[in-house]
């Protein structure tokens, strides 16, 4: 792409979460054979990596917030700080067909008498059939001029000239259809509006049908608007979309795939006319702002929501807007935990209480990177790699300020209790429950954040704080993850640790960390016990056999209801301490420890979100220490 200062033609990309399909773009621009031009983005508030994708390629960014955005105001302000004679505008997700695309474009816009281009459009291989059909009916393989009394125009591929745009600007007050608003005005003052076929993208549409339906709506009443369709030409729009949609079907058949498509071919010409009509008759809601937002945003992110017990899939939810103090991270890791089963189960003591509801989007071990930030958020900034704690307090009551949210009476659980947690592309969290990660800890490494971070709290209260030079003899029971972590963590800390576990794969893991056991043969010689499996049988067992003296720590749950006598605790000296949860203080020291234990066995089993449920399958195996959603396949 030029770097001259004055290049000859400025390429305006107009952007909203476009990280799948603009890459395509700017390659196929870099491939152009003409070479005088520059690359604008104007990005209206994406939450994906957009912008780093086309800063990485050379675009100058010109940033929008979303709530300010429409089609024309977008384009005023990109070509307003753009340097060509020319400008050259194209979808985010449409693709240059060839190396000629931009001089074919521009080329007619050297006549002084043309004030604009568009150029042609066909439908991508995954795009609904009908589209594609629609596609070769506006678009034909036929250079043409427009007719003043027709005005037509598509700013998805197109190009204007600066001067004439200086004299009228796109109309910033259409929810769509500007372009045609510009071609109707200069035609009428005997301007030429061209359609050069050569200039061809390929422009993606992957629309849901409500999706598809908005969009034909926000245009309905763009054309009202604009005054190429009115409430007398709604017969006229049935007829057009009844007999292409036969037509659709013709060409189906002689292809083979009549059955294939029919539905398809039905649904999309039923959403488009239902779209259309409505927009022509619902015309005067362009005014209200809040239709406006509804109609230009329509981009979602995958989310997993259980509804209640073993009823859990994957749904689209709206990218929210962000109150003060709060900051979006666009998800990378999550890890798999047993209370996330119990979610689905319905089998947790929470959603039993009544103190959880459904639906939920589970996950409380996660990390990944801001993406933006609300108000009064000063602390972090877009691009920082952080982990969120999973217990939040208020912030404000006297067990917020010690710290210890889990005493919270206001207390929401990521995940689990009244927020909904990172099955997700993105996760809304409060920045002060947001935490930095250190250079040298990769994000799947971070996803083990809160996992460790609940380990080092139960430390804490069986009373070890860090490395010692007194070490005790610890047993850890069970040698599932939060298990392993913690006799790594003692180990580290200076403590002889012995893991007991039936599962020789998982003791493996330990080898030279810790001295391994099948059995709980010998638990008497134990000064603390940390207790992880969350089984019954064996927190009896210890309680019963635990040496005089002994500190018992409970991290593994559930435990069901028993009967015991406190007889084995009292007159045998031993001390039982349960804990829950972390605080923030924990999350930093995690954060600190990571680097200085193996994690590599905790990295072995990923898949991305939308196969969440076989890594629940995955996890329920057993076969790997740690299962990872990926929310994002691109993270490292």
């Amino acid at each position: 792409m030029s770097t001259q200062h004055s290049p000859e033609t400025s390429v305006i990309i107009r952007a909203f979460n476009e990280e799948r399909w603009l890459p395509e773009v700017l390659t196929a621009l870099e491939r152009q054979v003409y070479r005088d031009f520059e690359v604008l983005l104007v990005d209206s508030g994406s939450v994906d990596r957009t912008r780093d994708i086309a800063t990485a390629r050379g675009a100058r960014i010109v940033r929008l917030r979303p709530e300010d955005f429409t089609f024309g105001h977008s384009l005023n302000v990109g070509i307003r700080g753009a340097r060509g004679r020319f400008m050259a505008i194209v979808s985010a997700h449409a693709i240059p067909a060839d190396e000629h695309w931009l001089e074919k474009l521009i080329a007619p816009l050297r006549d002084d008498a043309v004030a604009m281009v568009y150029g042609g459009q066909r439908g991508h291989a995954i795009s609904k059939f009908a589209e594609c059909r629609d596609f070769e009916r506006l678009f034909p393989d036929v250079a043409h001029e427009v007719e003043p009394d027709k005005p037509f125009a598509n700013n998805a591929n197109s190009a204007v000239t600066k001067a004439l745009w200086e004299q009228h600007a796109f109309d910033e007050g259409l929810p769509g259809l500007e372009d045609i608003e510009w071609a109707k005005y200069w035609t009428k003052q005997g301007r030429k509006v061209v359609y050069e076929p050569a200039a061809c993208v390929i422009h993606v549409h992957t629309e849901t049908w409500s999706q598809v339906r908005r969009r034909y709506h926000r245009e309905g009443m763009a054309a009202r608007w604009v005054g190429i369709r009115i409430l007398r030409h709604i017969p006229s729009e049935i007829w057009r979309e009844v007999s292409w949609g036969l037509h659709d079907l013709w060409l189906a058949a002689r292809a083979g795939r009549l059955l294939a498509l029919t539905e398809s071919i039905l649904r999309f010409r039923y959403e488009k006319l239902r779209g259309t009509v409505s927009g022509i008759v619902d015309s005067r809601g362009i005014a209200n702002p809040a239709r406006r937002a509804e109609m230009f945003f329509q981009t979602g992110f995958p989310a997993v929501v259980v509804h209640g017990p073993h009823r859990a899939k994957l749904e689209e939810r709206a990218v929210p807007s962000l109150k003060p103090g709060e900051v979006l991270v666009r998800v990378s890791h999550v890890g798999i935990c047993g209370t996330d089963l119990e979610i689905l189960e319905g089998t947790l003591g929470y959603y039993r209480s009544g103190m959880a509801n459904y639906p939920i989007v589970p996950g409380h071990e996660s990390s990944g990177t801001i993406v933006a930030a609300g108000p009064r958020v000063t602390e972090f900034s877009e691009n920082d790699r952080v982990v969120v704690e999973c217990i939040q307090g208020c912030g404000e009551c006297p067990a917020c300020a010690r710290d210890e949210a889990i005493r919270c009476r206001e207390r929401r659980e990521v995940g689990v209790v009244g927020q909904d947690g990172a099955y997700a592309a993105y996760l809304v969290a409060r920045a002060r429950h947001v935490h930095r990660v250190p250079e040298g800890i990769s994000l799947a490494q971070a996803a083990l954040t809160e996992p460790l971070a609940v380990v080092i709290k139960g430390l804490r209260r069986l009373g070890a704080t860090g490395a010692t030079s007194s070490g005790r003899r610890c047993a850890v029971v069970g040698a599932g993850p939060i298990g392993q972590l913690a006799a790594r963590v003692l180990r580290l800390w200076g403590h002889a640790v012995t893991a007991i576990d039936q599962d020789r794969r998982r003791l493996s893991l330990l080898n030279g960390i810790a001295e391994t056991s099948e059995s709980l043969v010998g638990i008497d010689s134990y000064d603390w016990i940390v207790e992880a499996t969350g089984d019954q049988r064996v927190l009896t067992e210890l309680l019963e056999r635990s040496a005089t003296g002994a500190t018992l720590l409970l991290l593994g749950l559930p435990y069901s209801a028993q009967v015991f006598s406190f007889e084995s605790i009292v007159s045998f000296d031993r001390t039982v301490v349960g804990s829950v949860g972390s605080s923030g203080a924990d999350f930093e020291q995690a954060l600190a420890t990571l680097p200085l234990i193996d994690t590599a066995p905790f990295l072995q089993a990923s898949f991305p979100l939308a196969q969440f449920e076989q890594a629940w399958q995955e996890f329920r195996s057993r076969a790997a220490l740690k299962v990872m959603l990926k929310a994002d396949d691109l993270a490292t």
